[in-house]
């Protein structure tokens, strides 16, 4: 999920947001005086682990002043807790950075995500819904609100949030993806199955997509193809129950009967639903 965090700007000073893998140690609280290493951190110049982010980031918010990087800092302090599965807190820091910048659309995307990830889903779709509100061309913001209409089982709507985050930016991580997968459930399977082919060329270790696309072949009865790709996303990712529940279909429908029932009753240990899923994706 597009979840958004912002450089902070404090007294002239910019520190771009790096990506993840930052190598700078920080195991212990920064000291509060050390304005330009807790502007580093709150920003995400350390990946390791959340922790980092939030000590720096906790820093410049007990500094007292209700300032627009302050409302920076609640918001990224939430994309930490967010990271962490500390969706509560997340949420009470994004509410703060809302409070203190009210026209910001970023902190409401990310209440939009923890709330989701929740299963709040009224609430989810009421932040997204004002994310996108504030900035129509919040291409993040479609993909999340498309995601939830996944999990509402609305995947005509999700299609849509798809392609507008598509036009807004086509390169934009999970766009394609979530657009193939939800074309693979109402059945545009040709479509899903290009949809796929460009997220792979932008992404070839994403195990969600070689997913998607094992779904597609088992829905085209072509099952030595959905073989295949399962195995690619179970090499990327061992446990994922959907790739195992639809390589086991798949190793049933080819009459391997051993093998497809090894594997979905491995698919429904790590996810006891699973076959309720598939049920609703018109797959048995």
């Amino acid at each position: 999920m597009g979840r958004h965090a912002e450089a902070v700007f404090i007294s002239g000073v910019m520190l771009m947001l790096l990506l993840p893998g930052g190598s700078v140690a920080a195991q212990t609280p920064a000291p509060n005086n050390n304005l330009l290493q807790n502007i580093a951190l709150c920003n995400g110049s350390d990946r390791s682990s959340p922790e980092p982010q939030i000590i720096g980031c906790t820093a410049l918010i007990d500094s007292g002043e209700h300032t627009r990087a302050v409302a920076i800092a609640y918001n990224n302090r939430g994309d930490a807790y967010t990271t962490k599965g500390d969706y509560d807190r997340a949420i009470q820091d994004f509410d703060q950075s809302i409070k203190i910048n009210p026209t910001n659309p970023k902190p409401f995307n990310n209440l939009g995500v923890a709330y989701l990830k929740k299963g709040d889903y009224d609430l989810a779709i009421k932040n997204l819904d004002e994310a996108i509100r504030l900035n129509p061309t919040y291409a993040k913001a479609f993909v999340n609100r498309a995601e939830l209409y996944q999990k509402r089982n609305q995947f005509d709507r999700a299609t849509r949030e798809y392609d507008e985050a598509i036009r807004l930016e086509p390169k934009l991580k999970g766009a394609w993806n979530g657009r193939c997968w939800t074309r693979a459930v109402v059945g545009e399977l040709q479509l899903a199955l290009e949809d796929c082919g460009k997220a792979l060329q932008s992404e070839p270790n994403v195990a969600a997509t070689y997913d998607s696309r094992g779904l597609i072949y088992v829905k085209m009865s072509q099952f030595e193809a959905a073989i295949d790709s399962y195995n690619a996303a179970l090499r990327v990712q061992p446990k994922l129950a959907s790739a195992l529940y639809g390589r086991g279909l798949a190793k049933l429908k080819k009459g391997d009967i051993a093998g497809g029932e090894a594997d979905i009753s491995a698919a429904r240990t790590i996810q006891a639903g699973i076959g309720d899923e598939f049920t609703r994706y018109g797959v048995q």
